[in-house]
């Protein structure tokens, strides 16, 4: 194997980043028909705290946009078919929240407009489950321990 798989990749933080921001990990980065209209969504149904959004150009469209999502970095942006970045419908993936009241995410998600996919119930794993989905296509999962 590959020395450069075992080892771990040098943390920075890139220019422009704010201070805190990155934690490693992975990032979600979402192209959507509408990005700055999920940006505001999400500030409704996860309580989603902006970072940076790059100005929209003559079409309406953002190229970048930077929000903090229970603590991390998703990134989302418009589609941009010139530059090789056209719309692909969204499937075979959720985002996961691990969070302390899944109830609470949950509810909030489907009172600002989600679909509920699944109701908040305890699973045979041992943690409390719920899924949702918006009205950009995207499913989001909560997990989080089950009710005392």
């Amino acid at each position: 194997m590959s020395d450069t798989l075992t080892k771990e990749a040098p943390q920075s933080t890139p220019q422009g980043t704010p201070e805190g921001m990155v934690k490693g990990g992975v990032v979600a980065y979402l192209c959507l028909d509408g990005a700055l209209k999920a940006a505001e969504f999400y500030k409704k149904a996860f309580a989603a705290q902006e970072v940076h959004i790059h100005p929209v150009d003559e079409k309406g469209r953002t190229m970048h946009a930077h929000i903090l999502i229970n603590g991390s970095s998703v990134m989302l942006s418009d589609p941009f078919p010139e530059h090789g970045c056209g719309f692909v419908p969204l499937a075979g993936f959720s985002l996961m929240l691990p969070v302390k009241d899944v109830d609470s995410w949950w509810s909030r998600a489907v009172d600002a407009g989600c679909t509920g996919n699944m109701e908040p119930q305890d699973m045979f794993w041992g943690d409390r489950y719920a899924q949702c989905k918006d009205s950009f296509g995207v499913t989001w999962a909560f997990v989080g321990p089950k009710k005392g």
